[in-house]
């Protein structure tokens, strides 16, 4: 007592296969399709249908895995490129620090070099002013009351003699 089928049913497959029918035909009407199928490759796959068939399944098979490879290496290739960026701004930060920490130290020993040498020109200075004074000083005091000014008159007769 097996159930009949509905008259509908047969009429639906009635009309999809003509669909399928019209699809069939599109497809083989194309111009691209023709001049596939006037090569060598599309004859010979012509006559060997398993072989056509093999490798239509191979091919829908395989490009779940050629797609997962592919979106690998894209995914790959986008963190090598941040990881690059990344790389590349940690080296010039690390850099940018390191230039600022020479450069506060090579001021530091700048103004260390100019105070030595600030403080040693004011130090010759005062010197060589001091000791040009003690030179003149005889020639500005004719009185001879000074006893530096005696002292230097005494070495100068020393020398005369």
């Amino acid at each position: 007592m097996a159930k009949e089928e509905p008259p509908s049913t047969s009429k639906d497959l009635r009309e999809l296969q003509r669909k399928l029918s019209l699809l069939i035909a599109s497809v083989q009407s194309n111009s691209k399709v023709v001049s596939f199928m006037k090569s060598p490759v599309g004859q010979y796959l012509d006559r060997h249908p398993f072989l056509t068939l093999t490798l239509l399944v191979f091919l829908a098979v395989s490009a779940v895995p050629v797609g997962f490879f592919l979106l690998l290496v894209v995914l790959t290739s986008l963190a090598a490129f941040v990881g690059v960026i990344l790389l590349e701004g940690l080296v010039i930060s690390v850099g940018g620090l390191s230039l600022l920490c020479v450069l506060c130290g090579l001021g530091f020993v700048s103004l260390v070099i100019s105070g030595t040498i600030m403080v040693s020109y004011m130090v010759v200075s005062s010197l060589i002013n001091y000791w040009f004074s003690l030179r003149l000083l005889p020639q500005h005091n004719s009185s001879g009351d000074c006893p530096l000014a005696m002292k230097s008159a005494h070495v100068e007769g020393l020398y005369q003699e």
